[in-house]
């Protein structure tokens, strides 16, 4: 009887926890999207969540440790959905062309999650060194980049993408593009769009258009138009010889 008395009060005791570091996640999240990351102070989650700040201090050491607790959270998500697009996926341009479609579908439905990721990015470059991020990357998913340089090389044994691609040069080039273009254009929103005059979406959606162009094999002709092709330039030639004859 003891024993799942205290069974009991640790799993209430975890469950407490769990509340009292959402309400900070929480807090900071609405904080950081209304002023940006930059322009706001530990103090100020501390007042949005409604802790004191001997408890904020319990769960995080200060605002850093706050933005890669939530960039971990929507690498976990983004990783959760990729498997879910991936589904049904028949070759290797399938699966990247879905990779591609969930990272359109997150600019349309959640441009403040992007929109706070190019904010990440910005204070990466800026004050966090590279080996944090492997980290968290390697947590969420063992080897990403080997994952997609595999795919990359997939693509090319299968026929669905080009024979001269380099799967490493190629995982960097469009890893960099898409996110790049992606969270720029999530940043500057209207401005984009009163700049060129499309919508960012439409813009986006383009850009993985002329991407996947660039990745894909080029068709080869059916063995049917081959002969057809033969047939013409032999009648050609022979049409040539009489003449000269």
């Amino acid at each position: 009887m003891p024993r799942k008395k205290t069974e009991k009060t640790a799993i209430s005791y975890h469950a407490h926890r769990e509340r009292q570091r959402r309400r900070i996640l929480d807090a900071a999240w609405k904080l950081f999207n209304d002023r940006g990351i930059d322009r706001v102070t530990m103090a100020e989650i501390t007042a949005g969540s409604g802790v004191q700040p001997s408890t904020m201090y319990q769960y995080f050491s200060n605002k850093d440790d706050i933005v890669w607790a939530i960039v971990s959270e929507l690498m976990q998500q983004a990783r959760g959905r990729a498997k879910q697009m991936l589904e049904g996926a028949t070759n290797a341009l399938a699966r990247i062309t879905a990779l591609l479609e969930l990272m359109a579908d997150e600019l349309s439905n959640n441009r403040e999650q992007v929109r706070f990721m190019a904010q990440f990015d910005a204070m990466y470059a800026r004050d966090w060194p590279v080996e944090r991020l492997l980290s968290l990357e390697s947590q969420v998913h063992p080897q990403p980049f080997r994952w997609f340089s595999e795919l990359i090389r997939e693509g090319v044994q299968d026929g669905s993408l080009r024979s001269d691609l380099d799967p490493d040069l190629t995982m960097h080039a469009v890893v960099n593009g898409v996110i790049g273009t992606q969270r720029r254009l999530a940043s500057l929103g209207n401005k984009i769009e009163q700049e060129y005059g499309n919508s960012i979406d439409r813009l986006f959606r383009e850009t993985i258009r002329l991407i996947l162009l660039g990745l894909r094999a080029p068709e080869r002709k059916s063995k049917t138009h081959s002969r057809r092709n033969q047939r013409k330039q032999k009648s050609t030639q022979e049409i040539s010889r009489k003449r000269s004859s």
